[in-house]
């Protein structure tokens, strides 16, 4: 498995196998709102890190599971 996912499901096995961190309704929300915020030091320091598309692959990631968890 790449260190970096490439997809969702590269993405959700990332967070929730190998992080054990369960994708709650609670902790979707959180993270959605953190990562659309480019006044919060953590979202800056993530694209610093790892760069605009893959923060916006990332919250695209969490809008999927979003999605899922209300389907």
């Amino acid at each position: 498995m790449p260190v970096i996912p490439t997809n969702y499901e590269e993405w959700e096995h990332c967070i929730t196998v190998e992080c054990d961190i369960p994708l709650t309704s609670d902790f979707v929300a959180e993270r959605i709102e953190a990562l659309q915020n480019m006044n919060d030091f953590h979202t800056l320091k993530f694209i610093d890190r790892w760069g605009k598309d893959h923060h916006a692959r990332t919250l695209g990631w969490f809008r999927e599971a979003e999605e899922k968890l209300n389907a």
